[in-house]
């Protein structure tokens, strides 16, 4: 007999439809092809939200679709590996994806998203796709950090911990294969950021707005100290934003049935 599976690509047509008939979530993992330090594979932005998508599907009654592995990666254009897309053709792809999945029958339509530069994209996309949604489907995007507390998102992120290739999301890769990751070439790397008076618009203004930008930031890619990964932190990592994705997903549920119909 043929074992369950929450991944919609292992499933044949039919038992998609026997999923439909009493739920209508889909999980649309989203990432990049691109470098993660000289220890990271290419694919750590869809291995760690399809990881994810993997666990949270059964605590929301979801499946998950095949991931959309290549993204919006012009900050990294410079490094080798490098795939990108320009941001129409990624956005045409999200809409196309969400308008298929809707068509099959889904009501629910989460883009999991694990490169923060496609977030935008993938919302705005989401908007133009509107209209060829049937009437209360709604598709939408998370990025899988977005849901996790103040204290979870400062072990794992920030100016001195690090936003890439760093130790979390290095240990997260390693908790899901040990393999793919290359410890030996581990490395610590911030970029030099000079002093400024708010931090975030001015990234925003060096990172979204100029191709090439992490290439000039980061001579090995890595920011952060990957050293000290583990699998042992990496389960942790995947633990904390699974139970967080399962948060926001409430949240995005609620606040949309909160709000009246107009």
């Amino acid at each position: 007999m043929k074992p369950p599976t929450v991944f919609m690509g292992e499933m044949t047509n039919r038992e998609v439809e026997a999923f439909l008939v009493d739920h209508q979530t889909v999980i649309v993992p989203t990432g990049s092809t691109e470098q993660h330090g000289p220890h990271g594979p290419l694919l750590t932005d869809v291995f760690v939200p399809q990881e994810v998508a993997r666990r949270v599907a059964p605590r929301v009654g979801a499946l998950v679709a095949p991931s959309i592995n290549y993204g919006l990666s012009y900050p990294h254009v410079g490094f080798t590996g490098v795939v990108n897309l320009r941001i129409p053709t990624f956005m045409a792809v999200v809409e196309d994806v969400a308008a298929s999945l809707a068509t099959a029958g889904f009501t629910r339509i989460v883009f999991l998203n694990g490169h923060y530069d496609n977030t935008y994209a993938i919302a705005y996309a989401c908007a133009n796709a509107a209209d060829r949604l049937p009437a209360g489907v709604r598709a939408f995007p998370i990025n899988y950090w977005d849901g996790m507390t103040a204290d979870e998102a400062g072990e794992f992120f920030g100016p001195t911990t690090g936003l890439h290739a760093n130790r979390g999301e290095t240990s997260a890769v390693m908790a899901i294969n040990p393999d793919l990751v290359d410890l030996d070439h581990a490395n610590a790397e911030l970029p030099p950021f000079p002093a400024v008076t708010n931090a975030p618009a001015v990234h925003t203004a060096f990172f979204f707005s100029t191709p090439g930008s992490v290439h000039r930031a980061s001579q090995s890619g890595t920011w952060g100290d990957a050293r000290e990964a583990s699998v042992a932190y990496g389960e942790r990592y995947l633990s904390v934003v699974a139970d967080a994705t399962v948060r926001m997903l409430d949240d995005v549920e609620r606040t949309f049935g909160a709000m009246p119909a107009r």
